[in-house]
């Protein structure tokens, strides 16, 4: 996919409630290409909604979610669960990036 969203002239940026250290040793053992920003604080996913109030006994983590921004910072596509072993379908995420070219 990441390919894919290269060609389509998208930025992939992944964002977690970790420590950016474990992000850098996710990204090398897995061999991601993208960026990883860390959100230790939990307000990038309190901002946008995504913020858990507590998840099997943790507060403040992040829902699984995908959002498409488009260049002027409108948010095109949106998908979160609350089920934080339920994978998105990716297809509407690539033509929701493809809309915007």
């Amino acid at each position: 996919m990441a390919v894919e969203m290269d060609s389509l002239g998208a930025d992939l940026v992944g964002i977690a409630v970790t420590a950016t250290f474990s992000q850098m040793a996710f990204a090398q053992q897995l061999g991601v290409g993208f960026a990883l920003l860390s959100d230790w604080d939990g307000a990038t996913s309190g901002a946008f909604g995504v913020r858990y109030d507590q998840w099997k006994g943790h507060v403040g983590l992040a829902k699984r979610s995908i959002f498409v921004i488009d260049g002027g910072g409108i948010i095109r596509y949106a998908w979160s669960t609350d089920d934080a072993e339920e994978l998105p379908s990716l297809e509407p995420v690539v033509e929701a990036v493809r809309s915007l070219t």
